[in-house]
């Protein structure tokens, strides 16, 4: 079947959200380096990193009934925008040798705000970009997935701590810019058909709706804790990895940014095949399959005799990953009602969010309490687990089915409430909290 071409306004989304991530790179690398530049308090330092957590923990699911209620795309560059004046009041701070650590964990609060809202926009804007049609989704998401992975995980970093060099200002120079040019594209894109806000319903309420809908649905709640629980074992490995691999494979820091790109690789290499894996096995069986991979190969890590075997077992991790992340977000982009996208966005990105630090503590206690192999053998085993349990929420059937009233739903503006899904504008059936 011949798939259709994308319009031309994805290659702008596509650019600006590359060089956005670009820039998010260069500032992955930069803000701990800086943080280092004026304290050396370990507690001072987790301040700054748990700083750029807690608008998704705090306002997760808010956010995205905010985004529902305005234009995606002018949300998109105002935050964009905003975010460069952010930065560029940040580098004047270390310019003038006045950066403290309060003022670096504020801007780190507020930038990653922001990007609650921006990428909750752009998830909820493309659906309505691309008329919802399910391969097309799945190639643009391979797309701006390879190249936020090229940008974020290779090219930025490096660059990041290059322009640190320079001095404290230029790197945080160089992600204002990012934002800037972003914004410009952001603001050149096609204006889409704006869903009607029920402006008698409270914002609390319109959240606690969109919360309800993905978890009375079994395919949206079955797509919301696969990365929910995905991230309790990912975290659970990564804060052992280092130490893993100074001890049991006894490599150094070149070696274990080597297997950290080997990582990365295979999730640029699971994205460009995702597609091709969605048409293949049906999107439901695809992501058992690279879930089940993905345990797989953590198992294959803990038991890695060498540096060569891990970083093997990483790459196809990685691979795993790369094909989750854009299925999962495709189909959920393909079916949910278009004045719930960004609420249904936020709730599954804010449940992965939330699970997270529990599994930075899982690995921590299991590899004190155990040996440092046993965080991995345990986030594998986890993994596979999550994998048996949500295997019956997103077979094949349920994809074809929710497809399939997905594309029989009349939505000029709001649609008509879906056959077995909960009826969103009937605030008695949203549950109380």
């Amino acid at each position: 079947m011949r798939v259709a071409k994308l319009p031309a306004g994805f290659g702008r989304l596509w650019t600006a959200q590359t060089v956005s991530s670009f820039g998010d790179g260069v500032m992955h690398a930069a803000l701990p380096l800086l943080a280092l530049t004026l304290t050396r308090d370990p507690m001072a330092l987790a301040v700054v990193t748990a700083a750029g957590t807690l608008p998704w923990l705090l306002f997760g699911v808010l956010g995205g009934a905010l985004v529902d209620r305005w234009d995606r795309r002018r949300t998109m560059w105002i935050t964009d925008v905003a975010r460069a004046v952010l930065l560029t009041v940040l580098a004047a701070a270390a310019w003038f040798d006045v950066l403290g650590v309060p003022l670096l964990a504020a801007v780190a609060f507020l930038l990653s705000l922001g990007g609650l809202f921006f990428d909750t926009a752009a998830t909820a804007y493309l659906p309505d970009l691309l008329g919802r049609e399910p391969a097309l989704l799945q190639r643009a998401n391979a797309r701006l997935r390879g190249a936020q992975t090229a940008a974020s995980g290779f090219a930025g970093p490096p660059a990041g701590s290059a322009l640190l060099a320079l001095g404290r200002a230029v790197p945080l120079l160089a992600d204002a810019v990012s934002f800037v040019v972003s914004a410009f594209l952001v603001r050149s894109l096609p204006a889409v058909p704006q869903p009607v806000a029920d402006a008698r319903e409270s914002l609390l309420r319109q959240a606690r709706a969109g919360a309800a809908y993905v978890f009375r649905d079994r395919l949206l709640l079955g797509l919301a804790l696969r990365p929910a629980v995905g991230n309790v074992a990912f975290l659970a490995v990564e804060t052992v990895l280092a130490l893993f691999a100074h001890e049991r494979l006894g490599i150094g820091t070149f070696g274990f940014g080597l297997l950290l790109t080997a990582e990365a690789a295979g999730g640029l290499a699971g994205a460009g095949v995702a597609s091709f894996l969605g048409r293949r096995l049906g999107t439901g069986t695809a992501l058992t399959c690279t879930a089940t991979v993905e345990g797989l190969a953590v198992l294959g890590l803990a038991t890695a005799p060498d540096p060569y075997v891990a970083g093997l077992a990483l790459a196809v991790c990685g691979a795993g990953m790369g094909a989750t992340m854009v299925l999962g977000p495709s189909l959920r982009q393909a079916i949910v009602p278009a004045h719930l996208m960004g609420r249904v966005a936020s709730t599954s990105r804010m449940l992965a969010m939330c699970a997270a630090p529990f599994g930075a503590f899982l690995g921590g206690w299991l590899a004190t309490t155990s040996d440092i192999r046993t965080p991995i053998y345990a986030a594998g085993c986890l993994l596979l687990t999550m994998t048996a349990v949500t295997a019956t929420m997103t077979t094949n059937r349920r994809v074809e089915a929710a497809l399939a009233k997905a594309a029989t739903t009349s939505e000029p503006g709001r649609p008509e409430a879906q056959e077995g899904a909960p009826d969103v504008r009937r605030p008695t059936e949203v549950p109380a909290s």
